[in-house]
């Protein structure tokens, strides 16, 4: 089996850029039972559509519903797995066992994959849920390379998914309370609010007088997001990992951008069919991220932290989205201003990837020319020497 890049989509136009950019597989959500509630995610139209357009390129779309399950959902879930399995969804990615054991009794036909929330982390829960029917396991990202060979030795016919790309959560996979308790927001129901990520501070009682007062938490002096997770970054273990017997290499962000996403599916499609690596890890850095952790591919790892509450913004900005050309021009929607001069960069999974061109000429959309593009979504017209697709950005080297 060839490895699958396996890319998320937080709605359909992000499929899209997922599906243009390289991506073998999507994951998506629907308007209920995912655990990205605050993505747009899919209306029941927009996921039989996604469907259709995944399978006329020969890719596969799972859909997720992998919430910890309460008596009162499993009516609609009993509705929405048939309403899968009818538009012929390639899995549903589910982590509860109630659901599980619904979904065999109401769509049978319907392959289920298990999420990372259910916190697989050894070669016998592997196998039990292959019993219990389950085709691919998402792992537990705190597996290393060792651990997850082990597994695929022990169980080698189920399928296995590992995250390769994205943020990483501090606490176990599928296990985190955090956001429930501080703001009633249940991250084992989609509501997650990254309270993770939050600035900590703890308040000392002086036992001498009896007043407390707030203290910084720090360490050695970075600052004081004691539970802020670096980012994931496996780029260079992909080699490893597929020898290990991953399956397929999932990258992280429903709710990213689709800029955001080309980038990253570009990066790891392009090293993934053997191009420049070193190209592959500089796009890595292009876009906002925090610092990179390859967390414990190679066993227990202590510098998984992020004490820096900031962000890179990466090595570029996003200037377009590219809507067509015509006789040598572009039609570009502006998304960060730009003017006449500028060196624009194209972002394309064609063969003008990283070709650049000066912008000199520009026509707004009443057809006047200018030299300052700062309608943002205004589609400007712009003469360039390379036939650009729909689907390609332009970028600007900051």
């Amino acid at each position: 089996m060839k490895v699958e890049l396996l890319a998320p989509a937080g709605n359909y136009e992000k499929l899209k850029t997922a599906l243009y950019f390289g991506a073998d597989a999507v994951y998506v959500g629907g308007k209920n039972f995912s655990l990205r509630s605050f993505a747009d995610n899919f209306t029941a139209e927009e996921l039989s559509s996604a469907v259709s357009l995944a399978r006329s390129q020969g890719k596969k779309v799972y859909a997720t519903a992998n919430i910890f399950a309460k008596n009162a959902d499993f009516s609609a879930l009993s509705e929405y797995l048939i309403y899968l399995q009818s538009i012929g969804a390639d899995a549903a990615i589910i982590s509860d066992p109630g659901v599980i054991y619904l979904a065999k009794k109401v769509a049978p036909k319907l392959e289920l994959h298990l999420s990372t929330q259910a916190n697989t982390t050894n070669r016998y829960a592997v196998k039990f849920w292959q019993e219990q029917g389950v085709s691919r396991i998402v792992l537990a990202r705190e597996l290393s390379i060792k651990e997850i060979s082990e597994i695929h030795d022990f169980v080698p016919e189920m399928e296995l998914e590992a995250f390769v790309h994205g943020a990483m959560c501090i606490s176990y996979s599928g296990r985190c309370l955090l956001s429930d308790y501080l703001d009633g927001r249940s991250s084992n129901r989609g509501a997650c609010v990254q309270s993770c990520r939050w600035r900590y501070e703890v308040r000392a009682l002086n036992a001498t007088n009896g007043k407390s007062e707030w203290l910084p938490i720090e360490e050695d002096e970075r600052g004081t997001f004691i539970f802020n997770s670096k980012d994931l970054n496996m780029l260079a273990r992909l080699e490893k990992l597929e020898k290990a017997g991953v399956n397929s290499f999932k990258i992280e962000g429903r709710m990213k951008s689709g800029y955001y996403l080309a980038t990253v599916i570009n990066a790891y499609k392009r090293a993934l069919q053997g191009e420049d690596f070193a190209v592959s890890e500089a796009e890595l850095l292009n876009v906002a991220h925090r610092d990179y952790t390859e967390a414990y591919a190679l066993g227990k790892n202590s510098e998984t932290v992020n004490y820096s509450d900031s962000q890179s913004k990466g090595e570029y900005t996003y200037i377009a989205d590219v809507k067509g050309n015509e006789n040598g021009y572009i039609y570009a929607q502006m998304r960060n201003r730009f003017k006449k001069g500028d060196l624009l960069e194209v972002l394309s999974p064609s063969e003008n990837f990283g070709k650049t061109f000066v912008a000199e000429e520009i026509y707004d959309s009443n057809g006047e020319r200018t030299e300052d593009c700062k309608l943002v979504c205004e589609t400007y017209k712009i003469a360039c020497p390379y036939a650009l697709s729909e689907g390609d950005y332009l970028r600007r080297k900051n």
